[in-house]
């Protein structure tokens, strides 16, 4: 049993947080056009992190937020541990089965992916949490969607940069006009997404406020 209902609150925002982490990291190998640019499909489901993160941020601080980080990465890393262990076990060959052609043409990240993303993911959540932080000591409980959204204004930047840094730029797999194009379109369909989704930060503020002093 919880102690009390913010613990509740940090379960169900850790919950979502880490589901949406690993779901991104899941679908990250497909790439799609943005125009005439490419960006991966794992950005989708990152604006929900954004919404998650900074209702924890706001409720249980920067050490929430930097211990949950840790682990997600560990369970990110832990999801590819099993992943690559599946992929060496040979799949039952049959009509209407999953090959395991198809199934490492889905699951199959490369290292350096992977590497990219867990290091995207823990530089860009520590920069949110200190920028958050730092706005907030600046402007007190007023001006919630200044923290949120400058936040995740700086720390999607190096996110984005990072993560197609490392596994495709350094690689040798993007060139650097294809590199800085696909990353900034990625940062701002990811910055576009989380400003629409600011009603959201208000709307789960309102609903922990009435859940934690009820």
């Amino acid at each position: 049993m919880f102690k009390s209902k913010k613990d509740t609150v940090y379960v169900i925002l850790a919950g979502i947080f880490i589901t949406n982490a690993i779901v991104a990291e899941l679908i990250g190998g497909k790439l799609i056009h943005v125009g005439s640019a490419v960006m991966s499909l794992g950005i989708l489901p990152w604006p929900i992190v954004f919404v998650s993160t900074d209702l924890i941020n706001e409720y249980f601080g920067d050490k929430g937020v930097k211990k949950l980080s840790i682990i997600t990465a560990s369970l990110i890393a832990y999801t590819f541990i099993l992943l690559f262990i599946g992929m060496q076990i040979p799949a039952v060959n049959g009509a209407n089965l999953v090959s395991d052609s198809q199934f490492n043409g889905v699951f199959g990240q490369s290292m350096w992916i992977i590497v990219g993303s867990i290091t995207a993911f823990l530089v860009s959540q520590l920069i949110d949490v200190s920028i958050f932080h730092f706005v907030k000591n600046k402007t007190g409980d007023k001006m919630i969607w200044l923290r949120s959204t400058g936040s995740t204004v700086i720390s999607q930047l190096f996110d984005s940069f990072i993560v197609l840094g490392i596994a495709f730029w350094a690689t040798g797999k993007m060139d650097t006009p294809t590199y800085i194009v696909s990353a900034f379109t990625g940062y701002f369909v990811k910055l576009i997404i989380a400003i629409c989704l600011t009603p959201l930060i208000y709307l789960g503020h309102s609903l922990i406020e009435k859940y934690i002093h009820s």
